[in-house]
């Protein structure tokens, strides 16, 4: 606890704001900054200034203004700084690194930043020619034989936020203990007095490296197979309409068919609270447009396209489709088209994917959370995870890719709607083969992070020994990780008794949250035993959520 008293606090605080503005590049949170000084605004220049981002994993993400605490072109050169100096201390000097950003608030002068200060730094620095989807800049990593690559990005966050995401020559995202390194030479940044930007130097890339990602996408669809399904489809007020357009086109699919209202690439996302496709309301046009043109399926892209949403008729109207749901048929769907390798998922993926596997007799690999880990599974052939990620090409991206998923899964409601099926209906096949893996989630928002450290802390020292009337027959701590896992932050909880089921919980690495998901598997007869087995499984994972809940006391 600081024992100084608040007039001397507060003049400190006012103190870093006056250096931080003197420091400053941006006119506007400059000017921004200044108001908050001359109005004496002391709470919000403290929590502007109690802290830095902190670069990690994810790189840095945040809401955009001014201070080491919001997303700014101050904070932005220091991480470029930062990435340039970690690979000039391992022998890159010279290398190139690739920078591609999307249509928010900030994001190209972000990129601009980030090329100014490669170039100053001995770097080559390539940026895409507009904004464009994160996977082209995972594809140009790669393409282009860089030894990094930045993509400047918020992905699904709110219209306030933006971030900055780092990757290394393999076209994968960073993770330990690259972010370790890139942060501590990010710490040893005194001043931006100290880090040289280049005027010029850094080469705007043409339409090569798209032209090049758009003839990949060529690789994910099996040559003479139907292309008939039809689609509505929705950018999100982001970039990934035009080069889903150009896929499509290039495949032989029907036009799809566009959500007008958020066709356009706008960093205001005025037709959504929050652009992304799990977020309620955020399908409501998709589905109105929908209920027009009757496709076969809906499409939506997150605003940097790097994940895919789907959703399918269900009665007069739409339901989406979970992403653990559009995991299992893409799955599926590889297999019988003979695909071999490892199939990859993140541990709070649903265990269907492990089912689907050991019957088709091809790997399969479990790794943490996000697709820094799954892109890394030696021999990988397919990743996914439920946040809506599908990885079906990775030897052209070796990320997640919302383009080349939205190709695959039209493809294959094509080969479906050939013999008078539906994604439903291969839905429901598998379930009978395999049991239904029914999947939910418990997600909770905090003001104060401190709610999520109290209650995996009750969790560590309270387990629970039963939920949903099932009973607790093994618990793992993820911290001490494993041979199989590194540790991370997060428990995993095996149940059983009338049904298998599975909970795990761990903080958000981007957003204040504590996340839980949960799975039960129903053994399932045949197809009439579904929907009795559906209603089982809702009750189920509805009880899981109340008793789970209040097992973490929140």
């Amino acid at each position: 606890m600081d024992t100084r008293g608040g007039a001397t606090v507060q003049q400190d605080v006012i103190a870093r704001a006056r250096q931080w503005l003197a420091e400053d590049p941006d006119p506007e949170t400059r000017e921004e900054l200044a108001g908050l000084i001359e109005a004496g605004d002391t709470g919000e220049l403290t929590a502007r200034f109690s802290g830095t981002l902190q670069f990690g994993t994810a790189g840095l993400r945040g809401e955009l203004g001014a201070g080491p605490m919001r997303m700014n072109r101050s904070v932005v050169i220091r991480a470029a700084a930062g990435l340039a100096a970690y690979l000039t201390a391992r022998g890159e000097r010279g290398g190139l690194v690739v920078i591609g950003y999307d249509a928010r608030y900030k994001s190209a002068d972000f990129a601009r930043d980030t090329a100014a200060v490669m170039v100053a730094a001995g770097l080559r620095a390539a940026v895409l020619p507009r904004p464009l989807p994160t996977p082209v800049l995972a594809f140009a990593i790669r393409r282009l034989g860089a030894v990094a690559g930045v993509e400047v990005t918020a992905s699904h966050n709110p219209p306030r936020d933006n971030g900055y995401k780092v990757y290394l020559g393999d076209g994968s995202q960073i993770v330990p203990p690259a972010d370790t390194g890139i942060a501590a030479e990010i710490d040893a940044i005194r001043s931006l007095h100290d880090v040289p930007r280049a005027e010029s130097g850094w080469e705007i890339l043409g339409d090569e490296v798209l032209d090049a990602y758009l003839e990949r996408t060529d690789a994910v669809l099996t040559p003479g197979s139907p292309r008939t399904a039809r689609v509505v489809y929705t950018a999100l007020h982001g970039v990934g309409r035009d080069v889903l357009v150009a896929a499509f086109a290039r495949a032989g699919f029907p036009d799809p068919v566009l959500v007008a209202e958020q066709a356009e690439p706008d960093p205001a996302f005025p037709t959504v609270a929050f652009p992304n496709p799990e977020e309620p309301g955020a399908m409501d046009l998709s589905f109105a447009t929908a209920r027009a043109a009757r496709p076969d399926i809906v499409i939506a892209n997150d605003p940097d396209a790097d994940r895919c949403a789907v959703a399918v008729p269900d009665g007069a109207d739409w339901r989406m489709l979970r992403g653990d749901e559009v995991g299992a048929l893409l799955a599926a769907h590889l297999v019988r088209s003979g695909a071999r390798g490892v199939f990859a998922e993140s541990i709070v993926s649903s265990s269907l994917l492990g089912r689907i596997a050991e019957a088709a007799g091809v790997g399969y690999e479990e790794t943490l959370t996000g697709f820094k880990w799954i892109a890394r599974v030696e021999g990988l052939r397919y990743g996914y995870e439920e946040a809506l990620g599908y990885c079906v090409d990775p030897d052209g991206v070796r990320d997640k890719d919302g383009i080349t998923a939205a190709l695959l899964i039209t493809e294959l409601a094509s080969v479906l709607k050939e013999r008078g099926r539906t994604l439903t209906d291969l839905l429901d096949d598998l379930a009978v083969e395999h049991g239904l893996h029914a999947t939910d989630q418990l997600s909770v928002r905090v003001e104060d992070l401190g709610v999520i450290a109290g209650a995996m802390s009750t969790l560590r020292t309270s387990p629970p020994a039963a939920l949903a009337g099932l009973t607790v027959t093994g618990a793992e701590d993820l911290a001490e990780g494993s041979g199989a896992l590194p540790p991370t932050d997060g428990l995993r909880y095996h149940l059983d008794g009338e049904f298998r089921a599975r909970v795990i919980v761990r903080p958000s690495g981007t957003e204040p949250k504590l996340k839980c998901y949960l799975e039960v598997v129903v053994p399932v007869s045949g197809t009439d035993a579904l929907p009795a087995a559906r209603e089982q499984a809702v009750a189920v994972l509805a009880a899981l959520k109340t008793d789970f809940a209040a097992a973490a006391g929140i």
